[in-house]
């Protein structure tokens, strides 16, 4: 058993502890509005930041279909964060042509429209438009489709390769018709080697320019 003078020390912490349970419980609610407060100014001071940068981007208002010319109905812009707008944006995409489908908020970059950049992806090849006389041939035709250029005589004679493993860029809408010169078929732009363009172009105008599938 322990002397009578060591007692007083033990019950004293104990004494401590007590006071300090007794003046949280009768002042918790004080400590509960404050902290409260702390809550409410915290979300105050976040709501007041100001927010992010944003830059005004041209995009898509509706699907677009590839080969449609662009009007600024089928445009408006949308606020991108900075750091997160995409290269290579359309200066001035109206009236211009779209070699592939654009989607709704969709940004239009340059790759999205007729014309040299169509080949971005494509190193060392040039974008030309070959008229297949067949339009309901051409229509099965979608972007991205490699093909070998095919030409035969419709005279006579067996068909030779005129161009091989060519991407299909883009098959302009309304391309269908003879537009005045008399010619008919269907316009398509390909990724073509320059080697190569002047026996496609002289193959599209002498004889029946086909083509087909690659694996």
């Amino acid at each position: 058993m322990l002397p009578d003078a060591v007692a007083p020390p033990v019950r004293r912490p104990l004494r401590a502890l007590r006071s300090v349970r007794r003046a949280v419980l009768t002042h918790r609610r004080l400590l509960a509005a404050v902290l409260a407060a702390v809550a409410v100014a915290a979300g105050l001071q976040a709501a007041a930041a100001p927010p992010p940068a944003t830059v005004g981007v041209t995009v898509a208002a509706r699907d677009v279909p590839a080969g449609a010319v662009l009007t600024e109905r089928d445009l408006t812009t949308a606020a991108f964060a900075v750091g997160t707008v995409p290269d290579d944006l359309a200066t001035d995409p109206v009236g211009r042509a779209l070699a592939s489908p654009l989607r709704r908020g969709e940004p239009v970059t340059d790759v999205r429209l007729l014309g040299p950049a169509l080949t971005e992806g494509h190193p060392g090849r040039v974008a030309l438009p070959v008229r297949l006389p067949d339009a309901g041939m051409a229509g099965l035709l979608r972007v991205g489709d490699v093909v070998d250029l095919v030409a035969a005589d419709p005279q006579g004679g067996q068909p030779a390769l005129v161009a091989a493993e060519v991407p299909v860029l883009a098959l302009p809408a309304g391309s269908t018709d003879s537009g005045g010169t008399g010619l008919g078929g269907r316009l398509v732009v390909v990724a073509a080697r320059p080697d190569d363009v002047p026996v496609i172009a002289d193959a599209a105008a002498r004889l029946f320019l086909s083509y087909a599938w690659r694996d």
